[in-house]
């Protein structure tokens, strides 16, 4: 299969052509190569790719599809997990996570690894130990974090989908950087088993970036579910998630946030976007009008609790990384923002820890009395475009774990409480800058499990978007020259 065709299919129809028996697993992985192969000395999405000897099942929903997972969370047996730090630089993985063991059944051919920022601390995937992903729609800009690799990968076309994770929008904001659909399941939808019951206290979740909606409704039907000993888990949902994406979501209640919590100011252009996304809703029927919605605390307050669970949180993974590989922990094996992160960390009490518990409490409570109102909120997923390569990390090195928290708030205050409060949010491409054609996000969050419902939305804006079809600069059905 040459490139030029692989890259006019998504991972569903990929996956039909195996089934037709019209291309093998190895053509396909051999095209998803090439294209890698062609785009990633201008993008610097993938930090290794490795011979692949599954033979998935051919019953298997994405039976063959090239498939990359993050340098991060995913461990798979045999390969490399460096967490895109120095500290953890040449950690191989002993087994499988349950995640993994999923993509395995699900059909996947997992056949590398996408970059991540250090420790996933950051949402600029610009790391000291692999350097940075750059945007496919313009390579001066950055792809967003921390799941950057996977976003630029996924819009250059190297592969339809690809995993990734989500602790303070970590997915959402390369899926709008990168011009992708990408859905933040609920807390404990996807088992985090066997080596954690819950990540960062439940502020990370697991999922993927991709190109079309059906896309991430089918990997989230292959992946979703309890593992033994999972400590909570979200119910099961009435049917398939493939099955909503072409259900009507009926006339629906909309409000829409413009102007995010912490006083951050919505750039022109994407409030503009925000303005036609509430058209197109109307114009498919759905109620729409600007709502008030509080969360149940000063933002300041939001940002130190986050802080605190975030900074102790990190305290362990490095403090268990170091003592696992036999490393110190200074500035030879940590950048200065994560460094300052850790120290800050060190020095959060029990009694500071546990009473952050309190303000996760409150966000959920007061996003959920929304909920009760409303089906659906609206906000952008960023208040700005994507930036230059550089400009999120200027000045990093001043700032302590707290600082940092309050920059990542500044930067990305719509995509946080969703993490806090556990409930499912997506960004949908809808739009794009009028003056850089740089795609503008939207998101929609609704309430806890309802993840049903955004799909059904989703896959009615799918069909109505002037988005759908537009391929970024750099782009591997074009890069190959086929």
């Amino acid at each position: 299969m040459r490139v030029s065709e692989y890259v006019n299919y998504d991972a569903v129809g990929l996956a039909g052509l195996v089934a037709a028996g019209e291309v093998t697993p190895a053509e396909l992985e051999a095209a998803a190569r090439e294209a890698a192969e062609a785009v990633e000395p201008r993008i610097n999405a993938i930090v290794e790719t490795w011979p692949t000897d599954d033979e998935p099942r051919p019953d298997a929903p994405l039976a063959g599809v090239p498939f990359l997972i993050k340098d991060l969370g995913v461990p798979m047996a045999g390969r490399r997990m460096e967490l895109g730090s120095r500290l953890a630089a040449g950690h191989v993985a002993e087994a499988d996570s349950s995640l993994m063991r999923r993509f395995r059944r699900a059909g996947l051919v997992t056949f590398g690894r996408s970059t991540t920022p250090e420790l996933a601390y950051s949402i600029a995937t610009e790391s000291a130990l692999y350097g940075a992903t750059r945007n496919p729609w313009n390579p001066d800009l950055g792809a967003g974090g921390s799941s950057g690799g996977a976003g630029a990968a996924v819009a250059a076309g190297v592969v339809p989908m690809a995993h990734a994770t989500d602790a303070a929008g970590s997915l959402r904001i390369p899926a709008a950087h990168n011009g992708l659909f990408g859905l933040k399941p609920t807390r404990g939808r996807v088992s985090m088993g066997p080596d954690a019951d819950e990540m960062f206290n439940g502020l990370v979740v697991h999922g993927g970036v991709s190109r079309t909606v059906r896309d991430s409704a089918v990997l989230l039907d292959q992946i979703r579910g309890p593992e033994p000993g999972d400590p909570y888990f979200a119910a099961e949902p009435p049917r398939p998630y493939a099955e909503e994406v072409t259900r009507h979501p009926g006339a629906l209640r909309i409000g829409v946030l413009a102007q995010a919590w912490g006083g951050r100011r919505t750039n022109a252009a994407v409030a503009d976007a925000l303005s036609r996304t509430v058209l197109l809703l109307q114009s498919l029927g759905h109620e729409v009008e600007e709502a008030a919605v509080g969360l149940g605390a000063a933002w300041e307050e939001f940002i130190l609790a986050n802080a605190r669970l975030v900074t102790a949180n990190l305290t362990v993974l490095v403090d268990g990384l170091a003592a696992a590989l036999g490393r110190p922990v200074d500035s030879s094996t940590l950048e200065p923002v994560t460094l300052a992160g850790y120290r800050y960390g060190q020095r959060v009490s029990g009694t500071q820890f546990a009473a952050s518990f309190a303000l996760r409490n409150q966000v959920a409570r007061s996003l959920g009395r929304y909920f009760d109102a409303y089906d659906i909120l609206l906000t952008p997923t960023l208040p700005d475009l994507p930036a230059p390569l550089g400009t999120f990390n200027e000045g990093a090195e001043a700032l302590d774990g707290l600082g940092w928290m309050a920059r990542l708030g500044e930067r990305s205050p719509f995509t946080m409480p969703f993490n806090v409060a556990g409930t499912p949010a997506m960004s949908v491409p809808l739009t794009a800058d009028a003056g850089t054609g740089l795609p503008i996000g939207m998101q929609f969050a609704a309430g806890y499990g309802r993840e049903g419902l955004l799909f059904r939305l989703a896959g009615q804006l799918e069909q109505a978007s002037p988005w759908s079809g537009r391929t970024p600069a750099v782009w591997a059905g074009s890069a190959t020259g086929h």
